[in-house]
């Protein structure tokens, strides 16, 4: 394709679509256009890779995730189409520019934060590594939700991201399949004598699939990202007459993670779950019949990931096509099915491992409950053969108990291998959270440390930064991100550190612009640009990054001349609806930004941003500009995190705990090259076993803590009189769960120490190069590389298309 076809194809086909010339139209009608062109471009490839597949006969993976977070796919696919730059020149002849058409498009709302994020990762790698694998999900009619901050309060709004369509997806209703809910089943003997379930008064809704592709880097294959969206079938509506019918059904497919904090809406997560499940899974049998072999044999050809439990229904529902429609014995169709499944775990904390009431199972999702039912009766019979000593063991794994169906047990005892996403998570899981299961099937448990798609995080929401290294190393590493390596050469290169130096500047101007436009807060690009960027949670600990900023606040007030670098603290997170903590730390974050931002003392020393609605494209712009990245959980807590990865590829130093990937991060660097603070993980479980912390020991000798923590309820911070006093209480009253208390002084340290560090500028921006340097090791390549080998069992293909041809 040249620059000059390229200009025709959108001239006319803005005539057919819109009758109007280009300087007639507005940037979301070119935008439309210019993905009609972008999609013809790669339908070829698309439509080939699925042939090749099928004749091929080609193993397949399967990743099932409630989340996807794409985010913008107009720039990834031209990237990976290899013609961002010569779409982003001709646009500017025909009288516009790619960056206001890119305005246009609507974030892919479809998940919240690392776990959505993460699988999109994985989506763009396994199909840049010519891997055959596709994505399964729903397609979430708003999204999350779309947050603004009123009076210093979240608000969620609707995410309408489909208001004006989505370019992208394209619709497959001939690939429509019926989902069962409620009702009820038993068992009776057919003809030949075999049980057969018998559905009665179930209720059936129809699934439509709309498929996206996910493009290969500049290798010709198109893999698919399946969403499900439901319809009531035609011959159906008479059973959804009432509005309360119609809006139950609407529901199903309105809103990522309804609220659950009554019977309506966990009802509604439960039906999400089988929904997506039992779509995708019939979906991936009816294609696996077309390649005509048996399917007993179906785990040679097919792989399904489980992405955390939200997906793991897909064990009993597999169970179930393979039994009742294909009449399948049990044994087999178990043993089949645990070929087939493979599991991810995403949390140590036990709390947050999904549990499903038997009773509400039982009322909405009949067969599956019976089927895990018996699957449970059978653990429990062999456990009880292969550890008659050990009764308690049996019942600390078995599936069902205490009135709860424990997903994370199905998922593994289901499943041929279980693994964590960062190696202290992995050693957690065998050694703490998971170690009965460990004890059981230690063959199954391993380690997969998470990674990033760095074509995004930094060929596309960097290009100043990539256009330096492709002068200074080569254009390698934008293929083999391990090549960034090669960047330590220039480690005391005062020409090169000097064009870093400014590539950050750029961004850090870029954003600066974009906080004063939408805050109407004027920040300074000279000072540090220190970024905690993550959902809100209490583990995540953002209340002690702002209980630091009151600490340099009062510094300040007590003695203005205090030679202290200028910081601008910036957070991006949400909280979820019913997590009423969290908002009150939002809220507390808010209005100490309006107190210290406001202080003529403090002369803009410090100040405080919080923008609305953090999501993928705004990451795309803070990254790139942060100097400190805030890692700061409660070591233990965090699995991996990914944010760790995307701000050190930029540049950011890492501020943070030994938690999750941050050890693996400090590995890599070296200790000289991130800043460490804080309790171990070992020391943590230590106040675990001993039970001994008390938060307000260290209240009690320390001044400078007791005015910090007193600013929530003196009437330091305004208008927090409510949360404040919650804040106060969960630091004092309950004990501090967090260990933020414990941890305060060390964190002070550690701040005190960046600063040190930010003031030789030449040492800084040495750390800064390593960090990109090494940024290439937590490549998602690296990552679905090692799940495809180890896991999956899938290999990348050479297109047969591009052989024949």
């Amino acid at each position: 394709m040249s620059k000059e076809s390229f200009k025709k194809e959108m001239q006319q086909r803005l005539k057919e679509k819109y009758a109007m010339e280009i300087e007639d139209a507005s940037p979301q009608e070119l935008y439309n256009v210019l993905g009609s062109v972008a999609k013809a471009y790669y339908s070829d490839a698309w439509s080939n890779t699925w042939k090749d597949y099928l004749e091929v006969g080609q193993k397949q993976a399967y990743y099932f995730s409630i989340e996807f977070l794409p985010g913008k796919m107009l720039k990834s696919n031209l990237l990976n189409m290899g013609i961002l730059d010569l779409v982003e020149e001709g646009l500017v002849e025909l009288g516009t520019s790619l960056d206001e058409l890119a305005q246009v498009e609507q974030d892919m709302a479809l998940g919240n934060g690392g776990l959505g994020r993460l699988a999109s990762c994985f989506m763009d790698s396994i199909a840049s590594c010519g891997l055959p694998g596709n994505g399964n999900g729903i397609r979430y009619d708003y999204g999350l939700f779309k947050q603004r901050f009123v009076d210093g309060y979240q608000v969620e709004l609707p995410d309408e991201w489909l208001r004006n369509g989505n370019t992208w997806e394209v619709r497959k209703e001939s690939k429509a399949v019926d989902v069962l809910f409620g009702g009820h089943v038993y068992m009776a003997e057919d003809a030949n004598g075999n049980l057969q379930p018998i559905y009665e008064g179930a209720r059936r809704l129809r699934a439509i699939p709309y498929d996206t592709a996910v493009l290969g880097y500049q290798n010709h294959l198109v893999n698919t990202l399946r969403l499900w969206s439901v319809e009531i079938p035609c011959d159906e509506e008479d059973h959804y007459r009432s509005i309360e019918d119609r809006r139950a059904f609407e529901d199903l497919t309105a809103v990522l993670y309804p609220d659950d904090s009554n019977e309506r809406g966990r009802q509604t997560r439960l039906w999400q779950e089988y929904f997506f499940v039992s779509a995708g899974v019939q979906s991936i049998v009816r294609y696996y019949l077309r390649l005509k072999k048996p399917l007993e044999v179906i785990n040679e050809y097919v792989a399904i990931h489980i992405n955390d439990t939200h997906p793991a229904l897909c064990i009993p529902e597999m169970m179930r096509i393979l039994m009742d429609e294909h009449g399948m014995a049990w044994e087999q169709a178990f043993n089949v099915t645990v070929k087939v499944m493979s599991y991810t775990n995403h949390t140590i904390m036990a709390e947050a491992l999904e549990k499903w009431p038997v009773a509400l199972m039982k009322a909405n999702l009949p067969r599956m409950y019976q089927i895990i039912e018996e699957i449970d009766r059978r653990f429990v019979a062999e456990m009880n053969l292969c550890h008659p000593e050990n009764p308690a063991l049996v019942q600390r794994t078995r599936i069902i108990q205490n009135g709860q169906v424990h997903m994370a047990h199905l998922a593994i005892i289901c499943s041929h291998s279980t693994n964590g996403v960062a190696k202290l998570h992995s050693d957690l899981l065998k050694e703490v959270v998971l170690h009965d299961f460990y004890q059981l099937y230690p063959e199954r448990f391993n380690n997969k440390t998470n990674g990033i798609a760095q074509r995004r995080w930094l060929q596309l929401a960097n290009p100043t930064l990539a256009k330096l290294l492709d002068e200074t190393i080569g254009t390698s590493w934008r293929k083999t991100p391990g090549d960034l390596k090669l960047l330590q050469n220039y480690r005391e290169d005062d020409a090169v550190l000097e064009k870093m130096a400014a590539s950050k500047m750029m961004n850090k101007k870029r954003l600066a612009q974009y906080i004063g436009k939408t805050t109407g807060i004027e920040v300074s690009e000279k000072a540090i640009f220190d970024v905690q960027i993550k959902r809100l949670h209490a583990y995540k600990r953002q209340l002690l990054n702002l209980l630091h900023i009151l600490k340099l606040y009062f510094d300040l007030k007590d003695d203005p001349s205090k030679k202290q670098a200028s910081r601008v603290f910036i957070f991006g997170a949400k909280a979820a609806p019913s997590y009423t903590y969290a908002k009150s730390i939002i809220k507390a974050i808010n209005e100490t930004a309006n107190l210290v931002n406001n202080d003529p003392d403090i002369n803009d020393r410090i100040k405080i941003v919080f923008l609305e609605n953090y999501n993928v494209n705004l990451a795309e712009l803070i990254i790139p500009a942060a100097d400190v990245s805030e890692q700061i959980s409660l070591a233990s807590k965090e699995a991996s995190g990914t944010s760790n990865m995307k701000l050190m590829l930029n540049g950011a130093i890492t501020l943070a705990t030994l938690d999750g990937a941050n050890v693996e991060i400090r590995d890599a660097v070296g200790e000289d090259n991130v800043v460490i603070f804080g309790m171990t993980e070992e020391e943590v479980y230590q106040y675990y076993e001993r039970k001994d912390y008390v938060a307000k020991n260290y209240y009690d000798q320390s001044p400078v803590l007791q005015r910090v923590v007193n600013a929530f309820v003196d009437g330091t911070i305004p208008n927090i009189y409510f949360e404040g006093q919650e804040i106060f209480d969960s630091l004092l009253k309950h004990n501090d769960e967090y260990f933020v208390l414990r941890d305060f002084a060390a964190y002070v340290e550690a701040q005190e120490k960046i600063d040190q560090l930010y003031k030789d500028t030449k040492v800084w921006q040495q750390m800064s190069l390593m960090n990109i340097a090494n940024g290439g090791r937590f490549s998602a390549d690296d990552t679905v590389m090692r799940y495809a080998e180890d896991i999956w069992h899938i290999e990348p293909v050479e297109l047969y298309s591009k052989k024949k041809g």
